[in-house]
């Protein structure tokens, strides 16, 4: 009983209020590629690959190859190259017509182009199945990699991967259909679950079920093309994944689905990149998170302008806005970052803040950013920034 009561606590603290219900076309799926060695991460955060064993090997790795500072290489290009997803609503998603890219994560590739090079629009996005993600990074062939990747201990430890800011606090939750009358995870005994096969998403479900002594059939696939027609078809009785994955794909489909409230795990999504620059990493940090702090400020892409003339100053100094002195000189802050001192106003301006971000791409697909973890601090919420000084 008492892992019952801490499974329901943490589906409150998780709590993303999903969509109970969906209907339309069924065009979110995986990657066409299956994910042998790492797991599907259209299909969700910790269901994205690395040393999902746990062994910390990380023999597969590929050495990173970095000459100069990102940085310069940025700089020279004039071009964010951001690793990111085409196939998942909400996160990474290309439009049929005009192949342009969108989507919560696309949105933060463009965050750190207008705080580097003054254009949100100065990127270009690589599309990468789940497997391809760490070696790529490492490679250097891509910047920044923002793909429903989850931060975890082996990873960090073995990917030469750099995880930044948290952008989006996610669990593995389940979904049914509707009409089956699955309705709690006491109620998926017996059940056959489809899963993706080789992903710590599988891993979570044989732990914790076997832990709770719920029996179960698990039913695995290569790829989301693969499982998401199985489950509309009652190949199995339930889908586990990611909750925010199980609401993109719910948002698409033809049949009725319920969101099950228990949530199994901790999946921490956000910006990688690779080990051995410091300097790339804090500036990707920092201008992530300054998409948190404007929305603290409530600073918007509306009304920026408006804060010219603030007399905060801690509001100027974020924006990059001349500060008098105690000798009563003007003078702008320079943070040290090695970016413009207006970075966090042209994010701002082109981009919007965090806030803005998520009711753009996030609640069409049924996320709601109040009571959630991602809602800010104050609000009692996960998404809490150091001070911009």
């Amino acid at each position: 009983m008492r892992k019952h009561w801490t499974l329901r606590l943490l589906a409150v603290l998780f709590s993303f209020a999903l969509l109970a219900t969906a209907c339309g076309d069924d065009d979110s799926g995986d990657d066409a590629t299956p994910d042998d060695s790492t797991g599907g991460d259209s299909d969700g955060g910790d269901s994205d690959g690395g040393d999902t064993d746990g062994d910390g090997d990380g023999d597969d790795t590929v050495d990173l190859v970095q000459d100069g500072s990102v940085l310069d290489k940025v700089t020279s290009a004039g071009t964010l190259e951001c690793g990111g997803n085409d196939t998942l609503p909400g996160f990474g998603i290309v439009d049929a017509d005009s192949g342009a890219f969108s989507g919560f994560d696309i949105d933060f590739c463009k965050v750190i182009a207008a705080a580097v090079l003054g254009d949100a629009e100065a990127i270009n996005v690589t599309p990468l199945v789940a497997a391809q993600r760490f070696p790529t990074l490492q490679s250097g062939e891509i910047d920044v990699l923002i793909r429903n990747t989850t931060w975890t201990a082996s990873r960090d430890g073995n990917e030469q991967a750099n995880f930044l800011h948290t952008t989006f606090y996610d669990g593995q939750g389940f979904m049914a259909r509707a009409d089956g009358g699955i309705a709690t995870l006491d109620d998926v005994a017996n059940a056959s679950i489809c899963v993706l096969q080789g992903t710590t998403t599988l891993l979570n479900l044989n732990a914790v079920l076997g832990d709770l002594g719920i029996p179960f059939t698990a039913v695995e696939f290569e790829s989301n093309d693969e499982l998401n027609p199985a489950f509309q078809a009652g190949q199995c009785e339930a889908w586990t994944s990611d909750a925010s994955q199980l609401a993109a794909f719910a948002a698409n489909m033809d049949i009725e689905t319920v969101i099950l409230p228990e949530i199994i795990s901790k999946e921490p999504l956000g910006p990688v990149v690779a080990d051995g620059d410091t300097q790339w990493a804090q500036i990707v940090d920092w201008a992530t998170m300054a998409t948190v702090q404007a929305w603290e400020f409530g600073i918007t892409s509306e009304n920026v302008g408006t804060f010219e003339d603030s007399e905060d100053s801690s509001i100027r100094r974020f924006l990059g806005l001349p500060i008098t002195d105690d000798d009563g000189n003007e003078a702008v802050a320079e943070v040290g970052l090695g970016l413009p001192t207006d970075f966090a106003r042209n994010i701002i301006e082109q981009v919007g803040n965090y806030e803005e971000i998520f009711e753009r791409n996030l609640a069409p697909i049924g996320l709601t950013l109040a009571g959630s973890p991602n809602d800010l601090w104050t609000n009692g919420g996960l998404q809490y920034v150091p001070p911009f000084r």
